[in-house]
């Protein structure tokens, strides 16, 4: 199999985003633009790939660091043309060239593959759009070939009524690319070297020219401006939202979601409005979601309920938990099938085991709770001394009253009770009753102070 490489144009300066930071690094669907070509470069591409950058400085280079790509600085941005130029001394001949983009961030692989079966031949991706302003026309010959691209800024009258548009991403043989790319002029109205124009060359050449549409219109969407961003995140949001309700997934109101990832969703799941997926989330069957809840990176079991106004990061969740509505689940804890975590609880890096709950202004950190454990209004593990973490464990059938705190590291046995307003430092032992509290004293006489006043 002939070896693909991809190269991504990722210069531009992002003028009208009105922004410091680098266009293609502004996010789309929770991840920067130029992400989700490299995470599509990813799964497609079986050579080399390229990010062409130049505005911004490193920070795009730094940004995507987790990839495996070559980062090729263009210094001065002179067109796409000149861009493409930079990534060729990485590419060898014997090999296909797809020229993607980073501000087109929602190109699809069925797309990409429609173009590689026309090979080997120069392959345009094109669309028809009812207002083709501000993109370069594709101009045909009377019996349906193309001729060359023009763009609009060079187009006589005629041309610029054509419907046809480039999108800009093409695949060709890396060796006729080349060959192309070294001959290009900049004798246009913006003295720029134009990828385009090897179309012209192509054609003269003999060089077969051949274009395919994208399925969706949005995949060639490109963002230019914070509008562009909001618009087209709208449109992909909506796209999301689309596949989850042929799957089966209730959506109270489809208008009112967001996926910043992959959400992969079982049999009758049903997601309130205002609801934000970040990252790998998986909900199992009935699971349900309350309305405004933020869920990331998250396993969530059978039936569970997440009330209202949950945040959930990083967590694994059992069959059959309810969970909030304001509660908060951070990273490295564990929910077993049956937990309860109620309004204003926040669980941090513990593991709760089956059947237990803790249903009201609680604190659990860095902590094991065992099973059948009720934990009191109230109560805090107090993990941090200022400088280290420490551990709380807490045993199978341990009641713990109201208004607790627990000081790691400490030990509460299996059965024991703790008496609410307990301050425990040491260990309790099991099946006892363990409370430490001052003496409760009353003062007689004592009135309570009355506002002063301040007369003149």
């Amino acid at each position: 199999m002939t070896t693909l490489n991809i190269v991504i144009l990722a210069a531009g300066r992002g003028q009208r985003m009105h922004s410091d930071k680098p266009k293609v690094l502004h996010c789309l669907a929770g991840r920067p633009l130029l992400q989700h070509v490299l995470d599509t470069a990813v799964q497609f591409g079986t050579g080399i790939t390229c990010v062409v950058y130049g505005h911004g400085g490193e920070a795009v280079p730094q940004a995507m660091a987790q990839y495996e790509a070559n980062f090729v600085l263009q210094e001065p941005q002179l067109g796409t043309g000149h861009a493409v130029q930079q990534a060729l001394r990485h590419l060898n001949d014997d090999s296909f060239t797809l020229v993607l983009y980073g501000d087109v961030p929602l190109i699809q692989l069925g797309t990409l593959e429609k173009m590689l079966v026309t090979q080997p031949a120069l392959t345009l991706l094109t669309i028809h759009l009812d207002n083709p302003t501000g993109y370069g026309r594709i101009v045909r010959d009377s019996a349906g070939n193309v001729k060359c691209i023009v763009e609009e800024k060079d187009a006589t009258a005629e041309q610029r009524a054509i419907h046809e548009v480039n999108t800009g991403i093409l695949v060709a043989p890396t060796h006729l690319l080349r060959n192309w790319l070294s001959k290009l002029r900049n004798e246009n109205s913006q003295f720029e070297y134009y990828l385009t124009d090897i179309v012209g060359m192509a054609v003269m050449q003999g060089v077969a020219v051949h274009t395919v549409q994208p399925a969706h219109a949005w995949e060639v969407a490109g963002v230019n401006s914070k509008a562009q961003l909001a618009e087209l995140e709208r449109i992909w949001q909506h796209e999301q939202a689309h596949q989850l309700l042929v799957k089966g997934v209730t959506l109270a109101d489809p208008a009112r979601l967001d996926v910043r990832g992959k959400l992969v969703c079982e049999r009758d799941v049903e997601i309130d409005v205002g609801c934000i997926f970040e990252g790998d989330v998986y909900l199992g069957n009935g699971v349900r979601v309350g309305a405004y809840s933020v869920i990331k990176n998250t396993r969530i079991g059978t039936n569970t309920y997440i009330e209202p106004f949950s945040h959930i990061d990083q967590v694994k969740i059992g069959d059959n938990c309810r969970i909030g509505p304001y509660a908060r689940l951070r990273p490295g804890s564990k929910l077993h099938n049956e937990v309860h975590i109620g309004n204003f609880v926040e669980v941090k890096n513990s593991e709760i085991a089956a059947s237990s709950k803790a249903n009201h202004l609680s604190y659990i950190g860095d902590s094991s709770v065992g099973s059948r454990v009720n934990i009191g209004a109230g109560t805090i593990t107090c993990n941090y001394d200022g400088a280290n973490k420490h551990r709380t464990i807490i045993e199978d059938d341990v009641f713990i009253g109201s208004n607790t705190q627990l000081v790691a590291p400490v030990k509460i046995g299996r059965g024991a009770t703790i008496g609410a307003g307990s301050t425990i430092t040491s260990d309790a032992p099991e099946g006892e009753l363990t409370l430490s509290r001052a003496k409760q004293i009353t003062l007689p006489g004592w009135r309570r102070p009355r506002k002063k006043n301040n007369m003149p």
